[in-house]
């Protein structure tokens, strides 16, 4: 199964969400080799593909998407202390259920994808986290991740419409023993299977909650000229499913 997003009706977010099919960067400068990336021709998510990836109350965690927003307190363009005294303060959920903060990151605008490789300083593309190290059998029980954009520019949400399950049942036959990996996803798109990515904006203030261990995804700043600081929070909802 693909990304759920959680929204009431279309209107919600006409205009928010595009889709796009990825591409392989091969060894574009500033990347990981075969690095998997969106394409440029983005198009609106049209209500029929709204309505296909609308959460319902059957739809497992595991899956689901949820836009959130939290007011931010007055700061300067430039202010990148503040934003992450900010952060710091910040409850993100109001007491909903138990954050860890992970930190943050500050991009400059006009990246395709932001995610770098601490190690390398190359960029990794689209990914699955792997904070809880989780197998196959296990993968749906990941923690979920917490995003908060705190400006001063928007930002995207890019997320791949097939699991990392999914992915991996494509390419191995041997999955009680395999631990899904972001290679996963770069080895399906390099044999030629399908793999289209959504793109949700997020102004800041915006943010969302997602099963990033089980979902491949980035963030973007593609055609956004100012910077933004992103918020990361781990955390898990009470009998998440």
């Amino acid at each position: 199964m693909g990304p759920r997003l959680v929204f009431d009706t279309y209107d919600d977010i006409r205009g928010r969400c595009d889709t796009a099919p990825v591409r392989q960067t091969g060894s574009k400068p500033g990347y990981d080799h075969g690095a998997i990336v969106p394409g440029d021709d983005w198009v609106p998510l049209t209500p029929e593909e709204a309505e296909r990836h609308q959460a319902d109350d059957s739809t497992p965690d595991s899956i689901r998407i949820e836009l959130v927003h939290r007011p931010l307190p007055p700061l300067d363009p430039d202010d990148l202390f503040g934003r992450l005294e900010t952060a710091a303060r910040l409850d993100p959920l109001n007491g909903r259920w138990p954050t860890t903060l992970l930190g943050c990151a500050s991009r400059p605008g006009n990246w395709t994808t932001t995610t770098e490789d601490a190690a390398t300083g190359r960029r990794i593309g689209l990914h699955v986290d792997n904070f809880d190290r989780l197998p196959y059998l296990k993968r749906r029980q990941g923690r979920r991740r917490l995003c908060l954009n705190l400006g001063p520019g928007p930002r995207y949400l890019l997320i791949g419409d097939r699991d990392i399950q999914r992915i991996c049942r494509t390419l191995h036959t041997d999955l009680e023993r395999h631990h899904p990996h972001t290679e996963d996803i770069r080895r399906y798109v390099a044999a030629g299977h399908p793999l289209r990515c959504l793109r949700i904006r997020l102004d800041p203030g915006d943010g969302y909650i997602a099963p990033t261990e089980f979902l491949a995804h980035d963030g973007s700043t593609a055609g956004i000229d100012q910077p933004s600081v992103a918020a990361f929070w781990l955390g898990q909802p009470p009998n998440a499913s």
